[in-house]
């Protein structure tokens, strides 16, 4: 449907880590996104080996006050991902309740692969959008683009829009995004979103990492037409997103 000014707010649905290697329960959250009023489900699609490399050195080791603070990149991936053979089945099942599906591509090979799926969207992540391959790679699919842009200064995002348009990419919404999981409601600058509206002549949306519905809300109040935010059954759940997650009932609301 058309997604824009004038429209009705997109709402995205991220399952991200939360389907926790178990199948049957994934299909129980994307019918629990349906319920609670998803437009769309999104998905991530990436190994642990082509993110990065399994070291324990300091530039692989996370830390600077986070949820994962002392585990190294490749574990915190090997136990996100979502297998691949999954997505084709899932995107079956979302489609058929009424949802679309899509996925965060992080690598030319999930291009493709997503594309072998047929996906209405590719949407980029705010640490892929410096990866102007990768953008290059996404536009020549024609597809329309989702791209956060979270840690971007303007000047990257300026450059990544370009590498789009110049690329021939397809209709693009960019979403404000403040990269901190979970974020704090007085770091979301979102006055930013007139802001990018004005400058790139695109639509704006939000990619919320924040607790609770508040910011969401205050965020289409000042124009946002796109609203993602990752979703659980349970933050009771263990996962390396379920702290910062909504359940049903508060997506819903």
């Amino acid at each position: 449907r058309p997604v824009g000014p004038g429209h009705p707010t997109y709402i995205i649905a991220e399952l991200s880590a939360n389907h926790g290697q178990d199948f049957d329960l994934t299909v129980r959250i994307i019918e629990a996104m349906k319920e609670a009023g998803a437009d769309a489900v999104k998905v991530q699609t990436y190994t642990a080996d082509t993110m990065t490399i399994a070291s324990d050195k300091p530039p692989f080791l996370i830390g600077g006050g986070t949820l994962w603070d002392g585990r190294t990149l490749h574990d915190l991936y090997q136990e996100a991902y979502m297998p691949w053979d999954w997505q084709p089945k899932l995107k079956k099942i979302a489609n058929d309740l009424g949802m679309d599906f899509f996925s965060t591509p992080f690598d030319a090979s999930a291009v493709d692969f997503l594309e072998a799926m047929d996906v209405p969207v590719h949407k980029v992540a705010s640490f892929e959008l410096v990866d102007l391959p990768l953008l290059r790679k996404i536009a020549a699919t024609k597809k329309p683009v989702i791209m956060s842009t979270g840690m971007s200064t303007l000047e990257e995002i300026s450059e990544a829009v370009e590498t789009l348009r110049l690329a021939g990419s397809g209709p693009l919404v960019l979403l404000k995004c403040t990269s901190a999981y979970p974020a704090a409601p007085d770091e979301m600058d979102l006055r930013t979103i007139q802001d990018m509206a004005g400058r790139f002549n695109t639509p704006v949306g939000l990619s919320d990492h924040t607790l609770g519905s508040t910011v969401a809300v205050a965020a289409v109040a000042l124009g946002a037409c796109v609203v993602e935010k990752h979703f659980t059954l349970s933050r009771a759940t263990p996962g390396p997103d379920s702290a910062f997650s909504m359940e049903p009932a508060e997506f819903r609301e």
